[in-house]
């Protein structure tokens, strides 16, 4: 059996290799809700993702748990917002990351987008008569060997929030128009057993929920479904 790579514990560790500055941002006009909704109606349109995990690669000889997670576009009246979820410092996976809104498939889940949707109401709150699914991005599978289905959505505004305490320390919204700018984009370089890994971090900056200014650290598997929606809507 392969050995699992070790744990990234402080991702700002490992050297900034290149930012994607040379790469176009996406126009506000392409991340309004009506040309969302045309993009995701256009299931023919041909895109390539560019960022499909590590896990296989890694971990070549393990079956992936199956998960999902929802990619929550809060409509709000300045442009659209991505919300957000930082997991609480004790948990065993993902202890302290941003991360979005989701979990492992239960038996009873209908679908993917069934145990997103159920995940994200357990986890933050977010009740499913504020969410309108538009579709689905690749499957993404991660180093802590889960198979991710990441489920993108529009959220009307209205709704409110109640944390899961154990899992979530904390839930924020990040513009979409900053993640979908590649100049945030890092890259970072580690290499384990010889093979080369990169991932991208997109730090955010804003005050917390107390109202003190934190550094809101996007990356990993975060960041690399993020990158994978700004392919599919460019």
């Amino acid at each position: 059996m392969a050995q699992r790579p070790p744990r990234i514990v402080d991702p700002k560790q490992f050297p900034i290799v290149g930012v994607d500055d040379h790469l176009p941002p996406l126009p506000g006009e392409r991340l309004a809700e009506a040309a969302l909704r045309e993009r995701f109606a256009a299931e023919a349109h041909a895109w390539t993702p560019e960022f499909h995990g590590d896990g296989a690669r890694l971990l070549p000889d393990q079956d992936p748990t199956p998960a999902s997670v929802l990619i929550p576009l809060v409509l709000r009246e300045e442009g659209p917002r991505v919300l957000l979820t930082r997991r609480t410092a004790h948990l065993r996976d993902h202890a302290g990351q941003i991360s979005f809104p989701g979990g492992r498939v239960e038996a009873a889940d209908e679908s993917a987008v069934h145990t997103a949707l159920r995940e994200t109401e357990e986890e933050v709150g977010l009740a499913r008569e504020h969410v309108q699914v538009l579709g689905q991005l690749n499957i993404y599978t991660t180093v802590t060997g889960y198979r991710v289905t990441p489920v993108v959505a529009l959220v009307n505004p209205g709704f409110s929030l109640a944390l899961d305490a154990f899992e979530v320390e904390e839930a924020f919204e990040v513009p979409l128009q900053f993640l979908m700018t590649p100049a945030h984009h890092r890259r970072h370089e580690m290499t384990w057993q010889g093979l080369r890994r990169q991932f991208l971090s997109m730090p955010w900056h804003a005050p917390d929920a107390d109202g003190l200014s934190r550094e809101y650290f996007i990356w990993g598997a975060t960041a690399a479904m993020l990158r994978n929606l700004y392919c599919y809507l460019r």
